[in-house]
């Protein structure tokens, strides 16, 4: 029996990093390892008992963007593959998995990567694990993503499983243990590593820029390169200046200024290069006055109509300010430009490339996610004063957030190619984001003067990653009613759950639930409408028609007397009590529509962390299976953002919008009326947003079934038509996502598909 001492009874961990013998192909450098062929390993001196559940936590910072990291099991006879594990490993999250133990283990073989790359083992623990909880979770995961017992309640499972384990003379636990291992070999396929992305995508694209006549575009102006320099690495310095050399567009201004470094080494170089290049203008400052007055004075320098920010040992890429005049050939009226970025090593090898989202606010509103490259109409710097002195740490993100008062969205764009190379070196950054803590509170202090200048109630607070942040916005004195509408027909245990979770648990104090009621007729389930209609908060409307869930929250909302209107599965169940407040507290904001929640399986991965459009052919969701812990792609998983659609399992929208948009579309009965009811919001002038802080259990398609076979499936292709045919310029591009990620793929993995024609739409 599951009991809540063996739930919360204190796990034994032990930290495996401190066992770790390089055995094969492995050589030690700063911080980490590199791999010297496709085979490097270690063995790791650690007993395990017989029959005995573990959870191996794993996670690398490695050069690829994955790797199916392996665990052979030694049971005293040599290691083989048939006792092998798989861990799919996601560069810099965190991944883990349970393994069962059959027989009395003698110690590990880790097999890090399958290639030659450089990594970090930043966590590598073991922690016993009690056979309930293990098979429970097993159990959770094989009704989620297993074929075999798809959909199947835990009771049912493990009748299954008994019977076969029976026929294979096996025990329960090795049967569960067999199926659960087979998820992880089905779903740790090599995907595409960043060198094929640079070899298949960027070089062909970069080959043909090399191709463009110049001269075709009318627009040639001239850009300003600010770099403050402070006791800089000479190589490191010189490299920066020469590739601003090396770009293909010509019409350039280095403005280098020196905050008094102290060295004649430094002095020497900057003033060789100017006295050999017309186009570098050099100041040396007397005092030292840190890095925002030193960036003022290459703004003083400047003489283009654009300035382009560089650090003093960064690398802008070969054609990073042709693209920046490409995008102002088409888009004339740009104010703030920005690019993807990667980081590079001492030795030159890219890694770690940030694909980001166009225009995001409220991402930004987490953390400077726009960050390099970054560019800036000339006039629009002067507007703003420049840099703030005291804001030093995070002065880059203080001048951003006062340049994006003064634009509309459409004088803002993100152009889709790595144009900058971050500096990763011991004290940077670019290196550990944890280098420089003074950054962070520098970027609160920046976040909530914008909020002050642009009159918005809320406050910042940093949040448990470095440079990260989570902004408060307080909610009125009079708190407005929010209408809970769950659809339900009979499924009286999970109803229940649901029910009670949201009465017992949330915090927020005025809310109603409408129970609609879809044609119940179990007796057990019309007790308990009458039963909890005495609730003060609950009540039970009867919508006697065939199911369309559009059409049933569509008539709840009508029922409602809330401004905010929520629809919620009645497979949800609460995990923290504040979630209702955090969503409430955005969805107030006049120019928010949808707002969605975190969404967990029962066995604590993502199963909803906003929808991602395009994927699968239509929409799939951002993260799935991910680790509950998980930071995620660039810590998106942590932080409230903007994102095209959020599921409507747990959505909030202001009554004046849904009915704005005419409510849900009935056309759709079952499948994607979220993703058209978000699309609609959206094109209204509405931002939609995903918040982490919101998070609930999704018992995911409990009450109705998959849409595989028969009926269900010919209705599942309808909706997919109506909705390509609807939305389908929308679904090829998600504005949120990056066009270099995956479209088949849940979990913003590199794709190596060529998306654009050089003589095409820009992007």
């Amino acid at each position: 029996m599951l009991t809540l001492s063996s739930l919360f009874s204190k796990p034994k961990k032990f930290n495996l990093r401190e066992n770790l013998i390089p055995i094969n192909q492995l050589q030690t450098t700063r911080g980490g390892w590199k791999s010297t062929g496709d085979d490097p390993y270690f063995v790791i001196q650690k007993e395990i008992q017989a029959k005995t559940w573990f959870r191996m936590v794993l996670q690398l910072d490695m050069d690829v963007e994955r790797q199916a990291s392996k665990f052979y099991l030694d049971f005293g006879a040599g290691v083989d593959e048939q006792n092998s594990v798989v861990l799919e490993a996601n560069s810099g999250k965190v991944c883990s998995r349970l393994i069962y133990a059959k027989n009395d283990i003698t110690h590990f073989r880790f097999d890090p990567v399958s290639c030659k790359s450089k990594f970090q083992i930043s966590t590598l623990e073991l922690e016993l694990v009690s056979n309930t909880v293990a098979i429970c979770e097993v159990t959770a995961e094989l009704s989620a993503r297993s074929k075999l017992f798809a959909e199947l309640q835990h009771e049912d499972i493990l009748s299954k499983a008994t019977d076969l384990s029976l026929e294979s003379g096996t025990t329960l636990e090795e049967q569960l243990h067999e199926h659960y291992d087979r998820l992880f070999v089905e779903f740790s396929a090599p995907t595409s590593t960043y060198k094929d992305w640079i070899k298949y995508v960027e070089a062909p694209h970069f080959s043909a820029l090399s191709n463009i006549d110049q001269s075709r575009y009318l627009y040639q102006p001239l850009i300003s390169i600010l770099v403050p320099i402070y006791k800089t690495d000479p190589a490191f310095l010189k490299e920066m200046i020469h590739s601003v050399q090396r770009q293909t567009y010509a019409n350039w201004q280095l403005c280098l200024v020196d905050d008094a470094s102290d060295s004649a080494q430094i002095s020497k170089i900057l003033d060789e290069f100017a006295s050999r290049d017309d186009r570098i203008d050099v100041k040396h400052r007397e005092g030292n006055g840190h890095i925002s007055a030193t960036s003022n004075d290459a703004i003083s320098l400047a003489r283009g109509d654009y300035c382009a920010l560089l650090d003093h040992d960064d690398l802008l890429a070969d054609h990073a300010l042709l693209e920046i005049v490409r995008a102002l050939n088409n888009l004339p009226n740009l104010k703030v430009l920005y690019s993807d970025e990667d980081k590079i090593d001492k030795d030159g090898l890219r890694t770690g490339p940030h694909f980001k989202s166009d225009w995001n606010l409220d991402l930004l509103y987490s953390h400077n996610y726009i960050s390099h490259l970054g560019v800036y109409k000339t006039e629009l710097l002067e507007a703003v004063g420049g840099f703030r002195l005291g804001y030093e740490g995070s002065q880059d993100y203080d001048l951003l957030l006062r340049c994006v008062e003064k634009c509309r969205t459409e004088e803002i764009y993100h152009i889709p190619w790595v144009l900058y190379h971050w500096r990763a070196i011991e004290g940077s950054t670019a290196f550990s984001s944890d280098q420089k803590e003074y950054t962070s509170q520098a970027g609160v202090n920046a976040l909530q003067s914008h909020f002050e200048r642009c009159g918005m109630d809320a406050t910042v607070e940093p949040a448990k990653i470095p440079n990260v942040y989570k902004v408060n916005f307080n909610l009125p004195q009079r708190l407005p009613l929010v209408s809970l509408l769950i659809p339900t027909r009979d499924g009286l245990e999970i109803l229940q759950q649901a029910v009670k979770s949201i009465l017992g648990k949330t915090t927020y104090p005025n809310y109603e639930i409408i129970i609609l009621d879809n044609q119940s007729c179990e007796k057990e389930t019309l007790e308990y409408f009458t039963k909890i209609s005495g609730h003060e908060r609950v009540s039970v409307v009867n919508y006697d028609h065939a199911f369309n869930y559009s059409a049933i929250n569509n008539y709840g909302a009508a029922k409602s007397k809330g401004s905010i209107i929520g629809l919620i599965n009645n497979d949800i169940e609460v995990i923290n009590p504040q979630w209702l407040t955090e969503m409430v507290c955005q969805c107030i904001r006049k120019d928010i529509g949808c707002v969605g929640a975190k969404l967990f399986y029962p066995n604590d991965t993502i199963q909803h962390a906003g929808v991602i459009l395009g994927i699968g052919g239509v929409a799939g969701h951002s993260h799935k299976h991910f680790h509950h812990a998980a930071n995620g792609y660039f810590s998106r998983l942590q932080i409230t953002q903007n994102l095209s659609a959020v599921t409507a399992a747990a959505l909030l929208v202001r009554r004046e919008v849904f009915l704005e948009v005419a409510g849900l579309s009935e056309a759709l009965p079952v499948a994607f009326n979220d993703v058209d009811f978000c699309l609609k919001v959206r094109r209204a002038g509405y931002r939609n947003l995903w918040t982490p802080f919101a998070k609930l259990y999704h018992h995911e398609s409990v009450s109705r079934g998959d849409d595989t076979s028969g009926e269900k499936s010919l209705r599942f292709q309808k909706e997919v038509n109506w909705i390509l045919q609807k939305w389908g310029p929308e679904l090829s591009r998600d504005p949120f996502y990056s066009p270099h990620l995956s479209l088949t793929d849940e979990d913003f993995s590199l794709s190596t598909e060529k998306y654009i024609s050089i003589d095409g739409p820009l992007y």
